[in-house]
């Protein structure tokens, strides 16, 4: 029976997920340089695009379509046919197309992450080519395995509320993947290739902190008591994730930095996804403060291990989804979510769903990493993937989309003839 508090809930926090993606390609624009900026953005809103329109041809059926072993969803939702039939395993109170529209959101987020990775140097075409295949073969297997009732992982217990693995662990490890077949940029890491606009970059934070919102307490999928929890808990643990990662700072370099402050927010957004609706505020505050403080740290180590992840895909979304996934197995609770079958290790239900969340993050990673790479691979292969080194040396605003940011010649010479 549908009810339409639980209908409308869900319809504004699909609302809130889309708006993710112009907070995205803000918080991006504003890291690049000047020169990049338009590329970005415009990778982003064409992530978008891409992949609601495969979502709705392909990647629907295939993560929630009719069960087929565990593994995959069949056709039956193709071209969203039957799409107010209802979703297999599921006892919604909405529409199936709400719940449609929700996760579709969460798949256009998703592959816009990877956006991050190949900044300042991936083709415009090529790389909507690369994101629409990878929705496919990558992100649309994960969703059944996890978000489905019938997926494998799901019915060993694993618990994600809203995208620990399918969204965070799977962009990590997919955007490590990226970045090793695109290479480094040029320069990288002798040049300084530091952020352009700082404020577009905490405006953008900031869209992405208000989203989450409708990501995280969306995925309870009704309204009530867990919605209510995850709300709180996903603000708490940004918070504790800026004050975890400019702690860190603080101590290293003897600065707090704005941008640490934006990155930190995320990375506790981040680390509380998948379990905004299982664990308590307390609790809350521990995984951001963790997910801050170990995602200022894994980025640190991208020099050293020789891999140019432009915008830190791997060190904030990767390690902090998989902090998040392996706190769930240590704190969930009962009180939270009376629903869930097994508690976490700290919380009185000893180590079954730890070991079951280490095995989702392991799953994961395998699937993701060598997948992602063999798509890139083909892309870079024959579409060219990668610009050209003129065009990355031009700037990819004015060598791919002939446009420019900031046309600080035109307002020099309109000055000089006003003068």
């Amino acid at each position: 029976m549908v009810d339409g508090a639980d209908t409308a809930w869900l319809l504004v926090s699909a609302a809130l997920v889309l708006f993710m993606a112009p907070g995205l390609a803000l918080f991006y624009g504003g890291m690049v340089r000047s020169k990049h900026v338009l590329a970005m953005m415009a990778q982003v809103f064409g992530a978008a695009a891409v992949v609601s329109v495969v979502w709705a041809m392909l990647g629907h059926t295939l993560a929630f379509g009719p069960d087929h072993g565990g593994v995959l969803g069949g056709l039956r939702f193709a071209g969203l046919a039957h799409a107010r039939d209802p979703i297999p395993g599921f006892a919604l109170h909405v529409p199936s197309t709400a719940f449609t529209a929700f996760e579709m959101m969460f798949a256009v987020i998703t592959a816009a992450l990877l956006a991050g990775a190949g900044a300042d140097r991936m083709r415009f075409g090529p790389f909507l080519t690369f994101v629409g295949i990878w929705v496919l073969v990558v992100y649309a297997p994960l969703a059944h395995w996890v978000f489905s009732p019938n997926g494998w992982l799901a019915h060993l217990g694993v618990l994600d509320f809203a995208g620990g693995t399918v969204v965070e662990t799977d962009s990590g490890a997919s955007a490590l993947a990226l970045a090793l077949v695109l290479g480094a940029r040029r320069g990288w890491p002798r040049e300084q290739m530091a952020p352009h606009s700082l404020p577009l970059t905490l405006v953008g934070a900031g869209i992405l902190w208000f989203g989450w919102i409708g990501f995280n307490a969306g995925s309870a999928l009704t309204v009530g008591g867990v919605a209510s929890q995850a709300v709180l808990s996903t603000h708490l643990a940004a918070c504790a994730g800026l004050l975890g990662w400019l702690l860190v700072e603080k101590i290293q370099t003897k600065h707090s930095t704005t941008l640490g402050a934006a990155s930190g927010a995320v990375a506790g957004l981040v680390a509380i996804t998948p379990a905004a609706g299982f664990v308590n505020s307390f609790s809350s505050v521990l995984i951001g403060l963790a997910g801050g403080i170990v995602s200022v740290l894994a980025v640190e180590q991208k020099v050293r291990w020789g891999y140019d992840d432009s915008l830190d895909v791997v060190g904030v979304h990767g390690v902090a989804g998989i902090v998040g996934t392996l706190a769930v197995g240590l704190l969930a609770t009962r009180s939270v979510n009376a629903g869930i079958a097994h508690t976490g290790l700290l919380t009185g239900g000893g180590l079954h769903l730890l070991l079951v969340q280490a095995l989702a993050v392991l799953v994961t990673v395998a699937w993701a990493f060598p997948v992602t790479y063999g798509v890139a691979y083909a892309v870079q292969r024959f579409a060219r993937l990668r610009v050209s080194p003129e065009g990355e040396l031009e700037g990819l605003d004015t060598h791919v989309h002939a446009e420019s940011a900031y046309d600080i010649t035109s307002r020099r010479v309109a000055g000089r003839m006003g003068a």
